[in-house]
Formats: structure tokens, sequence, C-alpha cells
């Protein structure tokens, strides 16, 4: 079995601006967008679609969603903790959807994985260096913010 490449590298490569990442839907978000690549699963998702593809083309058999960051933590930084699961949950079923249709062209299977990366506060460090036993965030926030994540990618 072949897994995909590196998601983030092939979306730098389409020179994506802050216009892609915000969308019709988004344009007059308070917050900058550029970077918030888990976003184009809603903004571009013909950009995530044309990756997927190229991996498919290329030969991988599992292709993986574009929501490396997409948990209400990381989301934070975008004040869009409120699109964790509408992200995850899109990610998976445009995927999917692809899989789906490249195996009724070519017979092909394609397995979709979801991708959970780590979020941007750390458990294991404290932030502030005059009081150690200080965490960013608790075992119970991570908990939560990857059940969220997962449920939805699930279901999508």
């Amino acid at each position: 079995m072949i897994l995909d490449g590196a998601m983030g590298t092939m979306i730098q490569s389409y020179g994506l601006g802050e216009a892609d990442f915000r969308g019709e839907r988004f344009a007059r978000w308070p917050n900058d967008l550029r970077g918030n690549n888990d976003l184009l699963v809603l903004t571009r998702p013909d950009v995530i679609s044309a990756i997927a593809s190229q991996y498919i083309d290329a030969g991988a058999d599992i292709i993986s969603t574009d929501t490396f960051n997409a948990n209400s933590i990381s989301m934070a930084d975008y004040g869009m903790e409120a699109l964790v699961s509408e992200i995850n949950r899109t990610a998976a079923s445009l995927l999917r959807s692809l899989a789906d249709s490249r195996r009724a062209a070519d017979g092909r299977r394609i397995w979709v994985a979801g991708s959970i990366g780590p979020t941007n506060k750390t458990a294991s460090m404290s932030p502030d260096v005059n009081d150690p036993a200080l965490r960013a965030v608790s075992y119970d926030d991570l908990f939560n913010a990857y059940r969220e994540q997962i449920a939805a990618l699930i279901e999508g």
C-alpha cells in the first residue's frame, strides 16, 4: 500500500493568496486566513481534489484528508473553532467521492485516511518559564478536540 505525500507542500505549489483561503463565504472574516490549509476544503475544494488526484495518478493507494490542523485548539488561531466538524466532514466526503469515482473509472480501490496532526499547544511543557507547572492546554481539552475531529472524519 502506498500513502500519498505532503499536502502542505503541494498546496504551496499552487501559490494561493488570501482571497483563495477566504472564498466568498469568508470574505469578511475578521482574521487573516492565508495559511489555514484545512479551510481550503470549503473555499477551494478543486485544489484539494486536484492534489489528491495527482497522488492517485502517481500510484497512491491511500489519500489523506486535508485536516492536519482541523481541530478546535489549532483552529482557534483563526477564530474558526465552530467550523471544525464541517471542515473534517467535508474533507472526508470530498476525498471519499473522489476515491469512489476513480474506482468506478478504473477499478482501483483507493482508501481515504483522516489526517490528524498535533495541536499548536503542548501539554508537556509550560509556556511560562516562571511557572513550570502551567500548561497551555489540558488532557481533557486535547481529548475533546480530537474526539470532535475524529467523529466528523468518520461521518464524512
